[in-house]
């Protein structure tokens, strides 16, 4: 082997060398013919390497199209998953059928906060259209017999988990609800996670805000270009800036990371599976008055709320999902009533005999909250149908199923 590389390296001074028959060509150039050799033997090889760099640099594309090395981060981190969704989107499009219609292709259907009061309603409405649905819930606030119907059906699946922790899972879409009344990490954090899910799989994210971001608003009704007015350090503060939060880390992903995003602003909210003792004003007063206990009116009884029907909620959560616009979207019923209001609605439909006792105002209470959802009507289709003596009895049987009925089947505790 030695000999055979020894042969095809210095063949000409070996030959040289050794044989006496060697062509004289085959020496070295003389000093008097060294400029004829180079340029008969070199000249070549170097035309050839001039054409070959010549055509590589007219291929290379200029500097001005060349991403710089931060560009080329930013594309390798976040641009894959923009692409699929843009795919998925213009698919969509070209054959999207309308909201309700049949033929719909399935869809992989992630729910944080799934077995919570609202989440599972939201559930039930999904598995009716065929999808695949992943519940995710820490049942922190959440029931396991929410969502206990559809346990067994091959698209179901419950995973207790903490959205504070993240979560790895192939999905289409992402309905994030989790969040109890006071948690900033869950509303921060949690909503990180969700976020980068939705940016590792091309997922589209919908994220449940609160009309609590307009605080105690200056302006009546409240449209979604008000900023609102928010005591960042007072008693519910952890929960209006939490969610603000939320909104912000939504859309820079939406604008920084191209992901499909979509905002529901949620104003009051009442209907079945509510928790019993979770502190709003409605599953508060329906609770006291099954319980034969006065209504507790807090301040004077004049500050006013919007009350939506669970029903009416999920139809524009869903109406939201699959239509494009990014939001935020009020999704509340505009009929406004006062606190005094509501008690005697709720004396009309339990017990007319409920006595009214008056407390102290909590700290930064909001005098006023009306959701406008012309946006919503205009861009969404989508109104609020059920009216508060319409729904308040779907609720109050709810209620009074767990508070009595349940109760005996769990030795007299009332099952929130």
């Amino acid at each position: 082997m030695s000999s055979e590389l020894i042969h095809r390296t210095q063949t000409p001074d070996f030959a040289h060398r050794n044989s006496d028959s060697a062509p004289e060509s085959n020496c070295p150039p003389k000093s008097t013919s060294r400029i004829g050799y180079m340029l008969r033997e070199r000249v070549p090889f170097l035309l050839v390497g001039v054409a070959i760099a010549a055509a590589f640099f007219h291929v290379l594309p200029s500097p001005s199209t060349v991403a710089a090395p931060h560009d080329s981060l930013l594309e390798t981190e976040l641009a894959l998953p923009t692409r699929r969704v843009l795919m998925e989107e213009h698919t969509e499009k070209k054959g999207r059928l309308p909201i309700g219609v049949k033929g719909r292709k399935q869809k992989r259907i992630v729910v944080t906060g799934g077995a919570g009061f609202v989440g599972s309603h939201l559930v039930d409405r999904l598995m009716e259209r065929g999808h695949s649905v992943i519940v995710v819930d820490n049942f922190f606030t959440g029931r396991k017999e929410n969502v206990l119907h559809h346990m067994g059906n091959p698209n179901f699946e419950l995973i207790r988990h903490d959205v504070v922790e993240p979560i790895l899972l192939e999905v289409d879409q992402i309905y994030h609800l989790a969040c109890p009344a006071s948690p900033h990490k869950t509303n921060v954090v949690g909503t990180l996670n969700m976020l980068g899910l939705a940016k590792r799989v091309g997922a589209r994210f919908l994220l449940t805000s609160t009309s609590e971001v307009y605080g105690d608003p200056l302006q009546h009704p409240q449209a979604e270009t008000y900023w609102g007015n928010v005591n960042p350090i007072g008693v519910r503060s952890c929960y209006d800036e939490g969610k603000r939060t939320a909104e912000t880390l939504a859309m820079d992903y939406h604008r920084g990371a191209g992901i499909e995003v979509r905002i529901a602003r949620i104003f009051n909210t009442y209907g079945p599976r509510m928790c019993i003792d979770d502190g709003r004003v409605v599953s508060n007063f329906v609770a006291q008055a099954l319980r034969k206990e006065p209504l507790t009116v807090y301040g004077d009884g004049k500050q006013t709320r919007s009350f939506q029907y669970v029903s009416d909620l999920v139809e524009g959560l869903m109406r939201l999902m699959e239509g494009e616009h990014v939001g935020p979207f009020n999704l509340g019923n505009p009929g406004e009533f006062t606190m005094l209001e509501l008690a005697q609605v709720v004396q009309e439909t339990i017990d007319p005999n409920a006595k009214i006792e008056f407390r102290p105002n909590t700290e930064d209470d909001p005098h006023k909250r009306k959701p406008d959802i012309s946006k919503a009507k205009e861009l969404l289709g989508w109104q609020p149908s059920v009216s508060l003596r319409e729904g308040l009895p779907l609720m109050v049987s709810d209620f009074r199923q767990r508070l009595f009925t349940d109760s005996k089947l769990t030795g007299g505790k009332s099952v929130v």
